[in-house]
């Protein structure tokens, strides 16, 4: 199966063939640290971290290099740091460790590498001394800015003619600059401001040149995938693909260039400025991360996506769903004896709907067409269990835990999954009701397993029954 995915400087989806497949290179642009991110600031971290583990599986584990970047240099930064009183580095290693648990809650693996604006000072001076050096760039009263007339294909990314890149570059048309789309690679510090000596003066980076250095030094240029959200082709990813390539990088920057559409609270993009937001921090107190994962993932990664109550509790039973199948198997194959367990054993369906998922994923991530290859899956090995097909179960549980997994996904015990939230007490006297209730209804005492289920419920617990006995769970609370 060929790895293929949408590239937004071509538009169109093209087969992934990467420079060298023993060091495959994926850059993704990370957090500007100065609060906690909300849930549409995930969205990029769940996709990528998709692609970053099937090129895994595709390539091996150690031949992918993943780089995701941290902003900890910033306006928003600077003036918490200067309303509480402390240096930029408290507020940013408070909110990068806040972002990393809430990450690691959804499932993302590590990137190798998270480089940090602050620590890659030297090397961002240096590529800007090259840009001048290679006249892309100028110095004016205090400032370098990037001279857009030294690139030919300055708004090939974005496809946007000048005039309207122009109106939408976010940046004042200062009158130093030689032409309105040029853009800062250095500026002045304010009084009070975090400042590092250069040969253009004290001051800090511009934007656009700290990924592109970044880059450079964690992975060389050029790389085969660059990522980020839709919001970024302009103008960071068209300036960062600008500098790159008069920096002396030929006309390679990203082989393929990859977006993600926007989480929309309603009608707008989910957004800080707007005040339109849920934190992750918040929403994974209540719920589980991977039903946050699977709701972020249940529309195609480069469409927008709402986010409401209704998605996150689909994900919910979505996941109930295919957790409830590997309790059931489970605790089929704990009540077969260990020789009468099968080796090496088949399920012809099981395995198709795996090679299903794995196609879905290689084919431009298209998740929810993977997410219907593992309620097949997950069907597979529901009908092993009830026609008692040890063989079959087995294998087909293997397979739906190993295509969950590639997706970030069923990771945790079954049990645990549904039984979140209950302490041991709870557990204990949930175990006892529910044997009670066993022997009542194999007994035909309808009345007091009716009654043992309402004391259930009115511990706030949902009694299941399955092919393998009852099993339960805590209700989600309102």
């Amino acid at each position: 199966m060929t790895l293929s995915l949408y590239d937004t400087m071509t538009r169109q989806k093209r087969a992934f063939t990467p420079r060298d497949p023993h060091r495959v290179t994926l850059y993704v642009c990370g957090p500007t640290v100065y609060n906690y991110a909300h849930i549409g600031n995930f969205r990029p971290v769940v996709v990528f971290d998709l692609l970053f583990r099937v090129l895994r599986d595709l390539y091996g584990d150690e031949a992918v290099l993943y780089a995701a970047n941290v902003t900890d240099v910033d306006d928003k930064i600077n003036k918490k740091a200067a309303d509480e009183g402390v240096p930029i580095g408290v507020i940013s290693d408070r909110y990068l460790a806040a972002y990393n648990a809430d990450a690691a809650a959804l499932g993302a693996l590590k990137p190798t590498f998270q480089p940090r604006v602050t620590e890659t000072m030297d090397a961002i001076i240096t590529f800007i001394s090259d840009l001048v050096a290679q006249k892309a760039a100028y110095a004016a009263e205090g400032h370098v800015l990037f001279d857009t007339q030294a690139f030919p294909d300055y708004g090939k990314l974005s496809g946007r003619p000048m005039d309207e890149m122009i109106a939408g570059a976010r940046v004042e048309v200062a009158p130093y600059k030689r032409h309105p789309a040029d853009f800062v690679l250095w500026k002045p510090s304010k009084p009070d401001e975090p400042a590092w000596d250069s040969a253009f003066g004290p001051g800090r980076p511009g934007w656009h040149i700290e990924c592109t250095a970044m880059i450079e030094q964690a992975l060389g240029l050029p790389i085969d995938i660059h990522g980020g959200g839709i919001d970024l082709v302009f103008p960071h990813h068209e300036n960062e693909l600008a500098q790159g390539v008069c920096a002396g990088h030929g006309h390679e920057y990203a082989d393929v260039w990859m977006h993600n559409g926007f989480l929309n609270m309603g009608d707008e993009k989910m957004s800080k400025s707007v005040g339109n937001v849920a934190l992750a921090h918040d929403l994974l107190k209540t719920y589980p991360g991977e039903a946050l994962r699977w709701a972020l993932l249940a529309g195609h990664y480069r469409q927008p996506l709402e986010w409401t109550g209704e998605l996150i509790e689909q994900a919910k039973s979505a996941l109930d769903r295919l957790y409830r199948v590997l309790d059931d198997s489970s605790r089929f194959l704990d009540g077969v004896p260990t020789a009468a367990r099968a080796s090496g054993g088949e399920n012809r369906g099981a395995l198709q709907a795996h090679d299903a998922v794995l196609a879905a994923l290689r084919d431009d991530l298209n998740t929810p067409l993977a997410f219907a290859g593992l309620f097949q899956l997950a069907d597979h090995v529901r009908s092993s269990t009830m026609g008692k097909d040890v063989a079959g179960v087995e294998r087909g549980r293997s397979l739906l835990l190993e295509a969950g997994q590639l997706m970030g996904l069923l990771t945790a015990d079954p049990r645990a999954w549904f039984q979140g939230g209950a302490d041991d007490d709870l557990k204990l006297r949930v175990e006892a009701l529910i044997a009670a209730r066993g022997e009542a209804r194999a007994a035909k005492d309808w009345p007091a397993a009716d009654r043992i289920r309402d004391e259930l419920s009115a511990l706030k617990v949902e009694v299941m029954d399955g092919p393998a006995g009852a099993t339960w769970r805590i209700k989600e609370q309102a």
